[in-house]
């Protein structure tokens, strides 16, 4: 056989079209680099064989170069036998290598060669048919994978299209959810500002209730202190006269000495009840320190029931009310904030006294005006270990429609202007979370309503 035989030259074209049909069929350009590389020496190995056999006069390799040609083969796919596809090309290539195996076994064992022929020849033409029925097989077999790699890389593409999409729509509702909370927080910071300023208004209205109550409560003391100074004034001129007789009378001077000695503890005493009602001021207005010290509940209930009475007077000459108290005289000092708890006497009260007003004008407007006497009551009661006030007052009640959003913030039944709408709120909150106690209102229309504050003694 020469070296430019056509076996030759079929095995390196059969080795090249195996290195093509390879790379297409398994993708090993884009999975196996590498091995594509050694691949693409498949041609140039096969030829090297028929060269080496030609060239040596090596018959086995001159007669069965195809053989070794698919043994290489076989290594180098079992080598790649996890990539896709690569058990089909084994189902192709199998029977022919084993066709080639028992041509070399028959040479060596079978001493016929007319039966050796008819065997291989047999042998051959299921190689053909199989080689053509697998071969069609995998045509539709790779178009099918084909099809499916297009679908499969169209929803790929669909998918992410969609990934992209949502992505964005998530950016875009990111940016929205951004902006809307940057606009709550601002409406947030504006709200408290506003809820701050209605406080202060809260605070600055009862701090108006008080202060005019304390000038009506001052001046009484003030008066006796400036009528008995009035009276020691005369009676030490008096006492001077006497002294300048030439006859004294040394036991009026006792007495004058004695009336002077009097007016001054008077003087002294209505002195320190002004100074407790400046005093009582003061702490009011100023900030609470949130410390919380022995406090008697029923002389600061008495205290801000004549302050709140008294500051009503002030702003309306015509009002009048019954004021009425029940303390309880076992009821010792409470450890509570007094400044917090005087606030909230000092709201409930005052409105005890605005809703009893109220009816009183209500009913003295009537075509046949009914008689009504405006009571406000404060009672104090000591029960286990907790301190119970009640406020009462026999106005219109409350609605029972509203009597459950009495202490919710900015809640009011006073018309616009006369009312924040934070009294209750705050008071609400200084009982509840200041001081561990509760506070809860009882009301029937048209009889009154009642405030029931219980406080722990030693909280």
């Amino acid at each position: 056989m020469s070296l430019f035989d056509f076996d030759y030259i079929s095995t390196f074209v059969v080795g090249f079209l195996i290195a093509y049909y390879l790379e297409r069929y398994l993708e090993l350009k884009s999975k196996h680099p590498e091995k594509w590389k050694q691949l693409r020496m498949l041609p140039m190995f096969s030829l090297a064989i028929c060269v080496i056999g030609h060239i040596l006069n090596i018959e086995f390799i001159d007669e069965f170069h195809y053989f070794i040609l698919f043994v290489f083969l076989g290594v180098f796919l079992f080598d790649i036998r996890d990539t896709r596809n690569v058990r089909n090309i084994f189902w192709l290539i199998g029977p022919y290598t084993m066709l080639i195996f028992l041509k070399i076994m028959s040479e060596i064992l079978m001493k016929n060669s007319e039966t050796r022929e008819d065997m291989i020849e047999a042998l051959t033409t299921f190689l053909v048919f199989w080689i053509i029925g697998f071969g069609i097989y995998l045509s539709r077999q790779n178009k099918k994978d084909k099809e499916q790699r297009i679908k499969d890389e169209a929803e790929r593409r669909a998918l992410e299209k969609q990934k992209n999409s949502l992505e964005n729509l998530v950016a875009i509702r990111t940016n929205e959810i951004m902006e809307q909370k940057a606009a709550l927080e601002q409406s947030m910071e504006d709200l408290k500002a506003t809820q701050n300023q209605l406080i202060h208004a809260e605070k600055m209205a009862s701090l108006g209730e008080l202060t005019a109550g304390i000038a009506h409560e001052i001046q009484n003391p003030l008066n006796f202190v400036n009528n008995f100074a009035e009276l020691n004034t005369e009676l030490i001129q008096e006492l001077k006269e006497e002294q300048a007789r030439p006859q004294r009378d040394l036991e009026n001077e006792a007495q004058i000495l004695e009336d002077i000695n009097q007016n001054l503890l008077k003087i002294i005493h209505h002195g320190k009840r002004a100074d407790g009602i400046i005093k009582g001021m003061l702490q009011h207005s100023r900030k609470s320190t949130g410390i919380k010290e022995a406090t008697n509940v029923n002389v600061l209930a008495e205290e801000y029931l004549k302050l709140a009475y008294h500051g009503l007077r002030a702003k309306d000459k015509s009002f009048n009310a019954q004021m009425e108290t029940d303390f309880d005289p076992t009821l010792d000092t409470i450890m509570a904030i007094p400044q917090d708890i005087g606030r909230v006497f000092l709201n409930i009260i005052t409105n005890a006294f605005y809703v009893v007003n109220e009816k009183k004008k209500a009913l003295s407007n009537l075509a046949l005006p009914i008689e009504y006497a405006p009571l406000v009551k404060v009672t104090t009661k000591k029960m286990n270990d907790s301190a119970i006030v009640s406020i009462s007052d026999n106005g219109n009640g409350i609605p029972q429609n509203i009597i459950d959003k009495i202490f919710q913030p900015f809640f009011t039944t006073k018309p616009t202007g006369q009312g924040t709408g934070l009294g209750l709120s705050m008071s609400y909150d200084i009982i509840t979370k200041g001081h561990n106690g509760e506070i809860e209102v009882k009301s029937e229309e048209n009889v009154g309503t009642t405030f029931i504050i219980t406080l722990p003694i030693n909280s």
